[in-house]
């Protein structure tokens, strides 16, 4: 079932490339071996198509410790840990005490230019683009041709997969920053720096992209465990349109219903224990709901971000990490602000099932003492049976992230339709986040009878809550920035407070703006 993960290690080992700064949208990736040499078979082709998908669950080709990002740590250039401490650390459900480089900044919602996390998931994310416009380029009908391809229908899948994975991350970017540089396989490498890509513009393309590749992935549920189907796009495609308004002042919430529910008929199903969706054992527990999900295992793709810092960062050694199947670990470092607990009805677990707290005080006064705040343990590197996951050194996890799941579907439906969107109904919105709230509740004890916006923004936190989807929520509620909505150490105030609009976007990281003549940097910075 978890195969492509030790393919994508392979893959990586074998193109492992050169560290690159900010601006690889300019850049190749090259080592000592030649584009002749890599893509000489359809073996060569496979492993350059799944080092596309390697660069999201590792940091780099050389394995624990290596990166393929110059300026920092390994450590904390895996893509996930980037993108999650920006959505969480920035929000009103997470507090993290550490004093590392970038950490307060970003906890009170006020990162520079300079944030060493702003720099990573932007060169992160330009770094799997720069990958994917490479297979792209190499992967023609006349380079198939010139190097006696013949299987060129199963390229031509993977052709579409990588552009998949190309338009996710440049959503990563439109989200984030809003008017990053834009470069595809159609540019001549290295002539002229990179243009920059207005906001609007780039939704449009990302649209385009999407709906062109529709018909080329695989059905959903179809493909191999781990890869892009339709599914997965046509989750995107009603996550982007859920929040066209914010990104291009157009509202399309018909259409963000409209691919919602191609998700819901799509042969999906709530798991029925929410619990084990994050277990080791997902992969086979939860499968009828994971959409799709960035894949790491314990020995072949270790690094300290990940799932291995998803739990390890929620527990110390007070809490008996090996329960979380990491008996050496547990750094703690994240905990919850008073504001998430405060949405559950009952936060001790006894009813709602989804709430994971541990500890018992709430308030949040010493942002760098950990158990200042309740704790999470919502993930573990543990089997639904019991048994402890794979982790060589008792560190690492082999618990895979759900990048998309159904639950998340239901939601987007439900708020679309809530929000105006036709081709749903209030029952239906109704009927599906009461299906999340009978899993929760395991009875009916505790379905609405009725749904308001501001419900939907409780439930989503309640269902969602440290997935790494929050700072865009509370942008799209209005309620991120501004003083209208206020939780412990916003602004860096112990009580919080108002932050600048302009921090609804990321800075473009000053060394970028420096380096590329045509970067004009965001309003405000």
């Amino acid at each position: 079932m978890k195969s492509i993960i030790k393919n994508a290690y392979v893959a990586l080992l074998a193109l492992a490339v050169t560290s690159c700064s900010e601006d690889v949208l300019n850049l190749a990736p090259k080592n000592d071996i030649t584009a002749d040499q890599v893509y000489s078979s359809e073996q060569g082709y496979k492993e350059a198509f799944l080092k596309t998908y390697a660069s999201l669950a590792m940091t780099g080709g050389g394995g624990e410790g290596s990166s393929d990002l110059a300026g920092i740590d390994a450590g904390q250039s895996d893509f996930l840990r980037l993108y999650w401490n920006i959505q969480q650390l920035t929000s009103d459900e997470t507090l993290c005490g550490w004093n590392d480089p970038g950490v307060p900044d970003m906890v009170y919602g006020t990162p520079d230019a300079d944030n060493i996390m702003v720099k990573g998931i932007y060169a992160r994310s330009l770094y799997t683009i720069t990958l994917v416009n490479e297979f792209l380029r190499e992967s023609t009908p006349e380079k198939l041709s010139a190097r006696g391809i013949t299987n060129t229908a199963v390229i031509e899948s993977y052709r579409a997969e990588a552009r998949f994975l190309r338009a996710y991350q440049y959503w990563v970017l439109l989200d984030l920053f809003g008017n990053p540089p834009f470069i595809t396989e159609e540019n001549t490498i290295g002539k002229v720096a990179p243009e920059q890509i207005q906001r609007a513009e780039l939704f449009t393309y990302i649209e385009s992209e999407l709906l062109a590749i529709e018909p080329q992935l695989a059905l959903p549920r179809q493909n191999e465990y781990g890869r892009a189907d339709q599914g997965a796009l046509w989750t995107l495609l009603s996550r982007l349109y859920l929040n066209a308004e914010v990104y291009t002042g157009s509202p399309k919430y018909t259409e963000a219903v409209t691919y919602a529910k191609k998700v819901i008929d799509g042969g999906y199903a709530l798991t029925t224990s929410y619990a084990n969706l994050f277990l080791e054992d997902n992969y086979e527990t939860s499968s009828s709901e994971l959409i799709l999900t960035i894949n790491y295992d314990g020995f072949y793709t270790k690094n300290y971000g990940g799932t291995t810092f998803l739990i390890n960062s929620t527990i110390d050694g007070a809490m008996s990490p090996a329960s979380f199947g990491v008996p050496t670990g547990g750094w703690g470092g994240n905990r919850t602000t008073s504001a998430l607990p405060a949405v559950f009805d009952d936060y001790s677990g006894e009813t709602d099932k989804r709430a994971t707290f541990f500890g018992d005080k709430l308030a949040n006064d010493d942002l760098g003492v950990f158990t200042d705040g309740l704790r999470i343990t919502k993930f573990k590197n543990i089997k639904s049976t019991g048994e402890a996951g794979a982790s060589q050194g008792g560190t690492f996890s082999s618990l895979d992230f759900p990048l998309f799941r159904l639950a998340d579907v239901y939601l987007t439906f439900a708020e679309a339709v809530l929000r105006g969107g036709n081709g749903g109904t209030a029952a239906e919105a109704l009927a599906y986040v009461n299906q999340i709230r009978r899993r929760a509740y395991g009875n009916t004890s505790g379905d609405l009878t009725s749904l308001t916006l501001d419900e939907i923004l409780d439930e989503r936190s309640r269902e969602l809550y440290f997935e790494g989807y929050r700072r865009t929520d509370l942008i799209r509620f209005g309620r991120f920035t501004g003083g209208n909505y206020i939780w412990p150490w916003k602004g860096g105030v112990k009580d919080g407070r108002s932050i600048e609009e302009f921090r609804n976007l990321l800075p473009l990281p000053t060394s970028d703006v420096i380096a590329n003549p045509n970067l004009t940097q965001n309003n405000g910075y």
